[in-house]
């Protein structure tokens, strides 16, 4: 019985490690030109990069990088994590990108 538990809770303690901890960073790293502009409100401050194709959110802890170069275009590189929002109800509410671990490549 006692060898039973053992192998009951090895193979839980197995899974949530592979579950939770196995995983690689497989975001693609993309270089992105665009106009930096600041939205949302002084509590909750959101900066984008407007790209001629999309538009880019910068990651929350990579603001202090590019928040003095609003209204300006840069060009930077950065890991992109795409994610697809939706309603309550499962409909399709847009595309998400979201830049983070950038390195700032020029400014114009």
């Amino acid at each position: 019985m006692k060898r039973l538990l053992l192998v009951v809770i090895f193979l839980l303690i197995s899974v949530t490690v592979f579950a939770l901890g196995s995983r690689e960073n497989d975001n693609p790293v993309v270089q992105v030109t665009g106009v930096v502009r600041l939205t949302g409100t002084s509590l909750f401050p959101d900066l984008l990069i407007s790209g001629s194709e999309h538009v880019w959110h910068i990651a929350a802890d990579e603001i202090d990088k590019l928040i003095e170069m609003q209204h300006r275009t840069v060009t930077l590189e950065g890991e992109e994590t795409v994610t697809e929002l939706r309603f309550a109800n499962g409909m399709y509410a847009g595309t998400r990108r979201e830049l983070k671990n950038i390195r700032i490549i020029s400014v114009d």
